[in-house]
């Protein structure tokens, strides 16, 4: 392990915590802005709710785990079907719910300790579940890259999807260090320059705006009821299956590259508490669920420096942002075939992910069991698939997907015993995931 540079609770100079946290923040800044984009939530919101949601992590897990929660994309379809069924606010009580889910699952954690979630959560079950995130989400991607704002294939929006494509690509392929970690931020920039040389960019809003501006907050009970019904819970909780496994990857590789053994020191239950928290926080403000971050963990990585002053500088930068005026209205002025275009790569290595796990944990399918699990995940989630008992209790798609997995792999016979030692294992890894 090489050594920090700063340590967890080593306090930067000025002008490093500056550049460090800024740093921090454009590595998150557009993976966490396309999410409410393609959701049509407040980008302003988002960026708050994530400085909000990342300061009660740190404090949660005693200012130990140096991690920034951003948007979550597993939770991209189920919000524009709660959207469709109840509005935003049906949205908000939904994911405000996934993340109370976080706060019982970290309870039982505490007292029960923490192997029986993977048990219940293997990769068997995860990977396909991520492979229907990204895949399920492949028909918004290309819609948003080829169509212009008649709904009708659009030649030069097609033109700034490729471009933008083109950009993240290359970025990400062969810039080397800090500048790789954000792809996703200079592909949006490249892709905006093109738009606005070819003409689909309207910068009136940018002008218009204040530079010091209220955001568009959603409270429950001012800005609408709060319903809780049997549909919005099955649309939304079941996401919570797979967001927690993607927590405990993140913790481990964390583990891994900070050198401290988080699962144990503050607890897998202090850090979902956290993550649950942080989704509790952004529901009750409008924003969208959050997770911990990879583009984040990668950025401490190749920097070595895992201060968590520095990962609150990046929070306090992002809530600033929110009540920039002019920034939100820039971010409101990014053509859709642009987000088209880095949704695409986006979306694609996201279901890659769900691939590359299964890879990682020598998933054999020549066992008939392990390929009938995956096979159903794969084509119920695809194909959104319902499971309709009257009009307000419903399951559908990945939800649907999640717990088809869950239950298949509980009662089919031949299931693995878990490695008590995995944990351990998982550390001592070469790769970082």
């Amino acid at each position: 392990m090489n050594k920090p540079v700063l340590g967890i609770k080593d306090r930067p100079s000025p002008v490093q915590w500056l550049t460090l946290s800024l740093q921090h923040l454009f590595a998150m800044f557009g993976a966490t802005i396309l999410v409410p984009y393609l959701v049509g939530l407040s980008p302003s919101m988002a960026l708050i709710s994530s400085g909000l949601g990342t300061l009660a992590f740190l404090m949660i897990t005693k200012w130990q785990v140096p991690a920034y929660l951003g948007s979550s994309f597993a939770f991209i379809s189920p919000i524009i079907a709660a959207k469709a069924a109840g509005g935003p606010g049906a949205a908000m009580v939904g994911s405000f719910l996934a993340g109370a889910v976080y706060g019982i699952v970290a309870l039982v954690i505490k007292r029960a300790g923490y192997r029986w979630i993977m048990k219940l959560l293997p990769p068997i079950v995860v990977g396909p579940v991520i492979i229907v995130i990204g895949l399920g989400l492949a028909n918004t991607a290309v819609g948003m890259a080829m169509n212009g704002p008649d709904g009708k294939y659009n030649l030069t929006y097609f033109s700034v999807a490729l471009v933008t494509l083109a950009a993240t690509i290359i970025c990400s392929v062969y810039l080397r260090g800090l500048l790789s970690l954000v792809p996703i931020l200079i592909g949006i920039v490249v892709g905006y320059v093109y738009s606005l040389a070819v003409g689909v960019v309207d910068l009136s809003p940018i002008a218009k705006a204040k530079w010091l501006e209220m955001p568009d907050f959603l409270i429950p009970f001012v800005d609408y009821p709060v319903h809780v019904t049997g549909k919005i819970i099955l649309l939304m909780v079941p996401v919570a299956l797979v967001t927690l496994s993607e927590h405990i990857g993140h913790q481990l590789v964390l583990s891994k590259v900070v050198g401290q053994d988080y699962i144990k020191k503050p607890g897998l239950h202090r850090s979902i508490l956290g993550d649950g928290t942080a989704t509790m926080i952004s529901a009750l403000i409008g924003g969208p669920p959050k997770t911990t971050y990879g583009e984040n963990i990668g950025v401490l990585a190749i920097t070595r420096v895992y201060s968590v002053y520095v990962l609150a500088g990046a929070a306090a930068f992002a809530i600033i942002f929110g009540f920039i005026g002019k920034v939100t209205a820039l971010i409101s002025t990014i053509p859709t075939p642009v987000m088209g275009g880095v949704s695409i790569l986006l979306f694609g290595i996201i279901a890659s992910s769900g691939l590359r796990m299964l890879v990682d944990s020598k998933i054999d399918f020549g066992d008939k069991r392990n390929l009938v699990i995956s096979s159903v995940i794969l084509v119920i989630g695809i194909g959104g698939a319902i499971l309709k008992v009257s009009e307000n209790f419903q399951i559908q798609g990945m939800a649907l997907a999640a717990i088809s997995g869950v239950i298949l792999n509980l009662l089919l016979p031949g299931r693995p015993e878990i490695n008590e030692n995995m944990f351990e294992l998982e550390e001592n890894k070469d790769h970082v995931a």
